[in-house]
């Protein structure tokens, strides 16, 4: 049964939305929304009783955001094909895509739930790994795309002390320098959401207390 028919929409759909997590999390875009990825508490949801109660049951406040929401697709995609494939060696014929997606969906969510009790357990939990931006300061930042000049920030990623990746806007330390895709800087201030940085063969270093 290829994934193409028409009756494995949802599922072809669901396997693309993972495709593009997946490339989010590869090029750093997901670090801009990492405050809602991270839901980490339904308290701070302000949700009533049944609210957090909803939340506990499908695994929302076991992981961030983006590994539940990857973890469903999945979970979606490959019961809805499966299931397809197994009715139609049964049945001689597929659900509609509707029916089978509404199938799917049902079939996932407990399933998903399920999945992140394990998955949470293995995880680093945020008390434990909770930084602020002044904690990258005078860490290595290796800048990702574009050219960063004075006034034109680059992107930049920045591992802290916890091992977790960051992406930030960093600009030269010395209005004269330039940094490049590839290379390699000290992150020396902050002024606001913006980094500053020093080549390491900078003299700037040296005057950097």
């Amino acid at each position: 049964m290829s994934l193409l028919e028409p009756h494995n929409l949802p599922f072809l759909i669901a396997f693309g939305a993972l495709a593009v997590i997946a490339l989010l999390q590869v090029t750093g875009v997901s670090e801009a929304i990492e405050g809602v990825g991270e839901f980490d508490s339904p308290d701070g949801l302000e949700m009533g009783g049944f609210g957090e109660a909803l939340t506990t049951l499908l695994g929302l406040g076991r992981v961030p955001l983006l590994i539940w929401l990857a973890a469903l697709l999945f979970v979606f995609a490959v019961v809805g094909v499966a299931g397809q494939s197994l009715l139609t060696s049964l049945l001689g014929a597929p659900l509609s895509a509707g029916w089978a997606a509404l199938a799917a969906g049902a079939a996932a969510l407990p399933l998903n739930s399920l999945a992140m009790r394990p998955l949470a357990a293995v995880m680093p939990k945020d008390e434990t790994t909770a930084i602020t931006l002044d904690d990258l300061v005078r860490r290595d930042a290796e800048i990702q795309i574009g050219t960063a000049r004075a006034g034109s920030p680059a992107r930049a990623k920045v591992i802290d002390v916890h091992g977790q990746v960051h992406f930030v806007m960093v600009e030269p330390h010395n209005g004269d320098a330039t940094f490049n895709a590839g290379d390699t800087v000290l992150l020396v201030r902050r002024e606001g959401q913006t980094f500053y940085g020093v080549h390491y063969e900078s003299p700037l270093l040296g005057l950097v207390n």
